[in-house]
């Protein structure tokens, strides 16, 4: 009998502690299943006795030494995190792109790892020699949202998925009731720009009242949210960390703020998940959508979005498909039977291929282990400000590791999507917006790749931009 050898029998072999999978002469191993075993250093060979178990060494390499900063801080922060040294390195073969260069533009896009890649190859695989098999693609998107569920603390039948924070906006709005005395929405003026379009385009046509908390400087005081959210207010959109700055806002107490009001609240959660552990029961959070190419390791055009079972079955989206119905399959089209719980709020046929790719990440988020993450931005965040203060640099993100998230944003004169090109040049990856630029490390991010990458800002304003 011909056997497939996948990815996952490789993780399996990792996991006891193998060196070797061995196959018989019929079998047929995956390419993704062959790169990925070569990434881990684990033989595929036709045979019965895998040889024994042998502990890999962990990697050696710290980086190259053409990205040590010219004139390092006289007195680095000691670093606590619960993650080692060595287990830093180690999970940094995760991501080859980090022998290359310095990768601190996460807050746009991640690295991409091995395992979302061989996620993708799985699925390509399985494409190429099934043809169709929607069981098993139907059962991977059950696994990434379970994985999903299981990062912010939920229930899998909490989540649905969709393509994008826009469209998550739009399909809440599409299913919340109007007809009450609550005629007024809230959301702040540091939200990413789609969503306050969302709004904007929705106002109108469903005939609330739009309201922006305006920003004290780049942030938010709680303050603000006490006077701007009231008895009228139907629904709260709010970002937990500003795309811009890093500014990183207490949703916990925003949330209680929204209920006391009587005011549902939603999460834009894209520029913190992966960066810190969110519980959205603990923290009352009535929905929370977070897309996964940031902090999370994943691939554009896939959203995932949580929203609390008692909310969900209240509401009566209009964007809706047919897997949001109780049976996707009944294929009766004169028939509206909403699913019992969030997945009502999924549509058309599911992303398939994305899917794959997300799982992979989260699971990745989930094993690295969000704590440990957490401790080591806060810990690269730290040094960051403290380059950019020897350095002189503008820098308008939070002076409080407590209050911001993965990014720091230095103003500068120039245009920015420039400096990002003359960065990229250097071998640095960094992130422009408007007249800010982004350095975003992740936890595989090295303390003197920091501190290098802002001595190049300062070398390319010092050379007017050359």
């Amino acid at each position: 009998m011909r056997n497939f050898i996948t990815v996952n029998d490789v993780e399996y072999a990792l996991s006891r502690g193998e060196t070797a999978i061995c196959c018989g002469v019929d079998d047929v191993v995956t390419a993704a299943a062959k790169e990925f075993a070569q990434s881990k250093g684990i033989t595929i060979r036709t045979g019965s006795t895998p040889p024994p178990a042998a502990q890999q060494p962990a990697s050696s390499s710290t980086g190259s030494d053409r990205f040590a900063p010219a004139k390092p801080l006289p007195s680095r922060p000691v670093y606590r995190g619960v993650m080692s040294e060595a287990e830093i390195m180690r999970w940094r073969e995760e991501f080859p792109i980090l022998k290359n260069c310095v990768h601190a533009a996460n807050c746009s896009v991640s690295a991409q790892s091995l395992s979302v890649r061989a996620a993708v190859n799985r699925y390509m695989d399985n494409w190429l020699t099934k043809g169709m098999d929607w069981d098993y693609w139907m059962e991977e998107i059950g696994r990434a949202k379970a994985e999903f569920a299981k990062l912010v603390g939920a229930s899998p039948d909490e989540i649905f998925i969709c393509s994008s924070v826009s469209d998550a906006v739009a399909s809440v709005l599409s299913g919340l009731d109007y007809s009450g005395s609550r005629k007024r929405i809230v959301t702040t003026e540091i939200e990413f720009p789609t969503v306050g379009h969302v709004l904007l385009a929705s106002a109108k046509r469903f005939g609330f009242d739009l309201r922006f908390i305006p920003a004290e400087g780049e942030e938010i005081s709680l303050d603000a949210y006490e006077k701007h959210i009231d008895d009228q207010t139907l629904i709260s959109f709010i970002t937990h960390v500003y795309y811009r700055n890093g500014f990183k806002q207490d949703v916990a107490r925003i949330a209680d703020i929204c209920h006391s009001k009587g005011s549902l609240v939603m999460i834009d959660a894209y520029q913190a998940l992966g960066t810190t552990p969110i519980d959205v029961k603990k923290m009352h959070i009535d929905i929370l959508a977070s897309g996964c190419i940031k902090y999370l390791f994943g691939v554009p055009g896939i959203t995932f979005v949580y929203i609390n079972k008692d909310l969900a079955t209240m509401l009566n989206p209009t964007i809706t498909g047919w897997f949001g119905q109780v049976n996707p399959f009944s294929f009766e089209v004169r028939k509206l039977d909403y699913a019992m719980n969030s997945y009502r709020f999924d549509t058309g046929t599911p992303a398939a291929l994305t899917s794959f790719a997300a799982g992979a990440g989260i699971k990745l988020a989930n094993d690295i282990g969000q704590q440990g993450i957490s401790e080591r931005i806060d810990y690269l965040s730290e040094i960051a400000l403290l380059k950019a203060d020897q350095l002189g640099l503008k820098c308008v993100s939070p002076h409080d590791v407590r209050k911001k998230g993965g990014t720091t944003a230095i103003e500068i004169e120039m245009d920015s999507h420039h400096m990002e090109a003359i960065l990229r040049d250097r071998d640095i990856i960094a992130s422009s917006r408007g007249n800010v630029i982004r350095i975003a490390p992740h936890f595989y991010t090295l303390p003197h790749e920091v501190e290098f990458a802002f001595e190049q800002i300062r070398d390319i304003i010092d050379h007017g931009g050359h």
